[in-house]
Parts: structure tokens; sequence; C-alpha cells
């Protein structure tokens, strides 16, 4: 089975690196990466930036040439940055804009909308949310009137599930990652969605499981496995999130 790896990290101390909320993350090279997923059958995927990494850009694009042209970029950004900065970093292969509410991040809420429709306008980008479901009701209705966005980690809970999958039947896709971080049952979560919604789930192994309970095993993609049929699996593993990525481009 192909593996399109929705959702991981790469952690270079050669570059910043902020404490966020008295953590510091591990190093974490894309070495450490390609060691870690070697028995998988991984053929791109997407580079999250941490709240842990600022708006810090060189240490994305650098891990992106690293790992080559069917690997992208989803990176966090101040609301000044030039059109000409986000345009270049689209050539980069950086692809969408991530708003970090569950690490901080509540002050950026302000700006989702104006900033979601800016990057969508100039550049094709999504956004992206971290962030707990149960605090969805708050921009719910923003969210779906905004063009493209995703969710991680299936929301994180079962109080903001209902929340969730309302906005999967508006078009938002959510990310099937860090199953032991949210109070989920993770594999009854992912049924309700893809029945919603067939092209909304996105897997990806988390790695490297910075702040989670329990780090990425082959179990989760196991779990996948037992929950869906093969065509399904198809979709989670590789065709949906390679496709909402590559088409940024």
């Amino acid at each position: 089975m192909k593996l399109f790896n929705s959702h991981f990290h790469i952690i270079d101390y050669n570059y910043p690196i902020i404490e966020n909320q008295g953590y510091l993350p591990p190093n974490y090279s894309v070495q450490n990466y390609k060691k870690d997923t070697k028995n998988l059958n991984i053929v791109g995927g997407t580079v999250v930036s941490g709240s842990f990494q600022g708006f810090d850009q060189q240490y994305l694009t650098n891990a992106l040439n690293k790992l080559g042209k069917n690997f992208y970029g989803v990176t966090q950004l101040p609301i000044e940055m030039s059109n000409q900065e986000i345009l270049a970093l689209k050539r980069k292969r950086v692809t969408a804009v991530r708003f970090n509410i569950q690490r901080g991040g509540i002050e950026s809420l302000k700006n989702l909308r104006y900033f979601s429709e800016r990057i969508y306008e100039l550049a094709g980008w999504h956004t992206e949310l971290y962030l707990n479901a149960k605090t969805l009701t708050q921009i719910k209705d923003t969210l779906k009137s905004l063009p493209l966005v995703s969710i991680d980690h299936l929301g994180l809970s079962k109080e903001g599930l209902p929340t969730l999958l309302d906005l999967v039947d508006h078009g938002v896709h959510v990310k099937a990652t860090g199953f032991s971080r949210g109070d989920l049952d993770v594999a009854d979560t992912m049924k309700q969605i893809y029945n919603i919604n067939p092209d909304a789930l996105m897997f990806g192994t988390d790695l490297p499981s910075t702040r989670a309970p329990r780090p990425f095993s082959k179990k989760d993609i196991q779990l996948v496995q037992e929950s869906f049929d093969e065509q399904a699996c198809e979709n989670i593993f590789y065709r949906i999130a390679l496709n909402w990525y590559q088409k940024k481009q």
C-alpha cells in the first residue's frame, strides 16, 4: 500500500527553535525521518511547522530540498508577510498555512478569515487548524465560508465531534493523525467522517509525535486497514492527501 504521509515534523536545531509552553522538542532530522519510515512505502508527504518553529521558513525549505519533489510544506506566517514572500514559498513547494490554536495561537483566530482568503486567492493555499474540536462552534460559520480547510488529529475531542462532522459535510478535510492525542474512539470517528465524505480523511504518521502520549507505530496503519476496505484505504493512505497537496502547485 502506497502512503502519502500527510503530517510529520522535521526539527533541526541548526535553525531557530522556540520554547512553547515550557516545551522544547528533540532534534528530528530528515535522516531520522527516513530511518523511521524506511519500511513503509512512502511516496511523498507533508512537513508541518510546529509551534516551536515560529515563523522560521529556512528549516522548512531546507527539509523540502532534502526530501525531494514529492514532499510539500505547511507553514506558519505573520499576517503582514508580503505577497512576494508568499509566492516565493509556493515556488519552494509550501502549500498551506497553519493556525496552531491548541498551542497558544488563539489570538491568530481574529485574522483567520482575512488571511485564509488572502492566501487562497494569492497562492491557492488551504488553511490547516490544530485545535480542540470543542472550540469549533465559535468559528464554524467562518470555516464553512472558507474555500479550503483541514483540521489536524481528528479534532482531538469526543465533545467536539458533532461540530467536526458538520464541517466535514461542508467540505472540510480531516487528518487521521496523532491517534493518542485525543479522547476519541479513533476507528469509529474515522468511519463517521468517511461515511459523510469519503474524500475527507488523510492519514499521516505525526512523527516524531512530539508531546503525544503514545508515539506513532505500525499499529496505527493496521487500525485503518482493519476499519476500511482496500479501496477506502487507498483513498485515506494515499490518493486524497496527494491530490490535496499537489493541486496547490
